[in-house]
This record gives structure tokens, sequence and C-alpha cells, in this order.
């Protein structure tokens, strides 16, 4: 059998990347959702969790889980930090990744993830897909899902290539600004992938 197309889903926080993921899964589309699986990696995955109390002390797990305050706050003041941490979780994610893609038997998969480019992970992939909207609708989405202030956003959005530099480097992109409806645009996709 043939092995299926391998689709990545990218776009900055608050394109609707998770939200365009889920309409896909509704249709049938395998998907992987690669940030929530690193967080199960990250506390289930022998090697990530050695590597990471060897990186940021005793205190990254506590009670037999990841420390995500003491990670987020040592890795938001310090890059080098944060590049070294995507370095041990990132491979790792994607060896599951592939592992994962050789169990499906649907035509095509999808790999949802929000640093799908900055990762290289994009790499391994058939296809790219960015969800592009507006910097400012994105900010507001993001601000009221994650109960946070548009400085906090603001922030966590310099840590992620511009959704422009996504869009360039996309095969795919889907408009979610709040005004282009999304389900024709998902179908069309849907149509040319199976």
């Amino acid at each position: 059998m043939n092995k299926p197309i391998k689709i990545g889903i990218t776009g900055g926080i608050g394109s609707g990347k998770t939200h365009v993921a889920q309409i896909f899964m509704k249709m049938g589309v395998p998907i992987y959702f690669a940030d929530d699986r690193a967080k199960w990696l990250m506390n289930n995955n022998v090697t990530i969790v050695k590597k990471v109390q060897q990186l940021f002390g005793s205190n990254a797990y506590k009670n037999a889980s990841l420390n995500r305050a003491y990670i987020a706050n040592k890795i938001f003041k310090n890059k080098f930090l944060l590049e070294k941490l995507n370095s041990i979780v990132h491979p790792e994610v994607s060896a599951d990744f592939k592992k994962w893609v050789d169990s499906q038997k649907a035509p095509y998969v999808i790999k949802e993830a929000a640093l799908l480019i900055e990762s290289g992970s994009y790499k391994d992939l058939d296809a790219i897909l960015t969800i592009d909207a507006p910097l400012e609708v994105r900010i507001k989405r993001a601000a009221y899902r994650d109960k946070q202030s548009k400085k906090e956003i603001e922030k966590r959005i310099t840590n992620q290539l511009t959704n422009s530099i996504k869009v360039k480097v996309a095969d795919f992109v889907i408009n979610n600004d709040g005004y282009t409806p999304l389900l024709p645009q998902v179908i069309q996709l849907n149509t040319l992938w199976n």
C-alpha cells in the first residue's frame, strides 16, 4: 500500500490552524497535533525527560510532570535555552510522527504544528498549508482564547516567524480573516488531496 501524502498545517498564534485541522478531522482526515504530542512526549519519553532535567535542573519536573511555568519562565528570558529545548524535543516528535504516518491508511494525513517551519520538520512533508489572518485578528483571538493580555500575546509572537514568511514558504494558503468562509477552502483542498 502507498504511504499517505503528508501535509503540514501551520500559521502564527491565533491564525486558526487548530480550527482548520479540526475541520479536516471531521471530514475523516487523520491529524497529528504536534504540539499536543510534544507535551505528552515531554512527560513520557525517557530520553526527553532526562535531557530536560539535565538542561533545567531538578525543578524541571514537579510530581512526575513537566513544570511548565518554571520552563516557560526560563525559555522566554533566554533564547539559547529555548533553542536547546527545541533541539531536544523536535527530533523526538519527528520520529514519533514518522511512526504515526506508517500506521495510517488514508490518502493523506495532516501534521498541525505552530513551529513547523522553525523546527525544520516541514522538510519531511509533501506540502505545507499556512493559515493566514491579519495580525490584529490573531492577537485578539489568542488573547481571548488564552486569557492573556495583548502584550503577552505580542511577546509570544516575537518567538515565531512572521505569517508573511510562512505564507511565502507555503504550497497552499487558507485565508482565515473572519470574513472569508473556511469550509469551501477546506473542501477544495480535500478534493485536491484525496
